[in-house]
């Protein structure tokens, strides 16, 4: 029996497919974020009274999309890999067009939240995008080209919130949703037309399939998944605790949402500002050395964050930090791809998805935990020694591994 495999000589499409995954998933991002800024207040629209209780399954439907999506991953990449991973994309953007629609016909918060389960099982069009473009793009190239489409994402989730906060006055909540689809949909149909596949070629069942053994450098696989999960426990750390710590530099109570949210988005801006630089950097010098750099910055620039004594000191060194962070995933993504199989690209980077999904949990459940028994200062500085081992602890398995730097 025989099944068909991307081979690595026909990179023609490379380019357009990149930056069709960084329209698509960019938009898909806003379309999903969007609704962060008004979902207590739908949550309340749909019958959900209390104050705790909104607060409550406003989170629980907003993470549900996440949890399932962090779970399903690997299975789309392992489908990727087997049938293409255009399909995929189709699969995740018409899934989620449909999904948000409904989410503005939602009667109950039942429904809601179970169409946000359907969403994340559905959806993953930027997973699945990443793995697209670390299978399809020259190695002297990925790290850079996995940097772009990595801004593309964070700009969605920094832009998102942004439009979240005014449509709904303008159209309502219900069309806001129905907007969401909508523009999803339009990038079903912009990947539907647009997006090319390398040839096919022939090879065995059995190869398709695959399975862990068939990695020559399980150990190095290893220590990306937990750096690119460490990545994201210091980047959510802080989440849980900004509003209290903005309140505590002694910032006026009507002005602290504002200043919490300039915080947020500040290490945002310098990720989506940095990110295909680095990336380009490193596929010039060594992915390996702006891991382990970017690492070491980002942990030195979080001791001076528990001492600020303005909000402004706060935003700036956050900034910084995201500039130095911003080509650590596409530089890990990069070192993934060059040691698996080509059979087993979307698997794999299906577990890197889900690990940093496994951070985005961590991160915040540690700082929150961190700061009620250690005080919020310990935050910034418990993170910097996590980051700063994270370094070494690179440097010794690069070294013992005699990986190439």
């Amino acid at each position: 029996m025989s099944s068909t495999i991307e081979t690595d000589q026909d990179e023609s499409y490379w380019v357009r497919n990149l930056f069709v995954c960084l329209f698509g998933s960019f938009t898909t991002f806003l379309a999903m974020t969007l609704m962060l800024p008004f979902l207590p207040i739908y949550v309340q629209q749909l019958g959900v009274k209390d104050h705790a209780s909104i607060a409550q399954w406003s989170g629980i439907a907003y993470s549900a999309t996440f949890f399932i999506a962090g779970m399903i991953a690997p299975f789309w990449g392992y489908l990727g890999d087997r049938y293409g991973r255009k399909p995929m994309l189709l699969r995740a953007s018409l899934g989620m067009a449909v999904t948000m629609a409904l989410m503005g016909c939602a009667t109950n918060i039942w429904q809601l939240v179970g169409l946000r389960l359907l969403a994340g099982f559905a959806g993953g069009y930027s997973s699945g995008a990443t793995i697209m473009i670390a299978a399809q793009t020259p190695k002297d190239r990925s790290a850079w080209a996995l940097g772009l489409l990595s801004s593309g994402i964070m700009a969605g989730n920094l832009i998102g919130p942004l439009i979240g906060g005014i449509l709904p006055s303008l159209i309502g909540i219900r069309i806001t949703f129905i907007g969401a689809g909508c523009l999803i949909f339009i990038t079903f149909l912009v990947t539907l037309g647009f997006i090319r596949e390398p040839s096919k070629l022939v090879i065995h069942e059995k190869t398709v399939k695959g399975n862990w053994f068939d990695i020559p450098n399980k150990r190095l696989i290893f220590i990306m998944l937990v750096t690119g999960m460490l990545l994201m426990i210091a980047n959510m750390s802080i989440e849980p605790i900004i509003t209290l710590y903005v309140h505590q530099l002694a910032v006026e109570q009507s002005r602290i949402t504002f200043f919490a949210g300039l915080i947020m988005s500040a290490g945002a801006f310098g990720s989506i500002l940095s990110a295909s630089w680095l990336g380009h950097l490193a596929d010039k010098i060594g992915h390996a050395r702006i891991i382990i750099w970017t690492l070491i910055i980002a942990g030195i620039l979080l001791v001076p964050q528990a001492y600020v004594t303005s909000v402004w000191q706060l935003i700036v060194l956050r900034f910084f930090m995201g500039l130095a962070l911003g080509g650590l995933m596409p530089c890990i993504i990069t070192i993934i791809r060059h040691q698996v199989p080509n059979h087993l690209v979307g698997t794999v980077l299906g577990y890197t998805i889900s690990v940093q999904y496994v951070g985005q949990v961590i991160g915040p459940l540690a700082g929150g935990f961190v700061s009620g028994y250690m005080g919020m200062y310990f935050v910034f500085l418990a993170t910097s020694v996590l980051l700063l081992i994270g370094a070494i602890g690179n440097w010794f398995a690069l070294k013992i591994l005699d990986y190439k730097y």
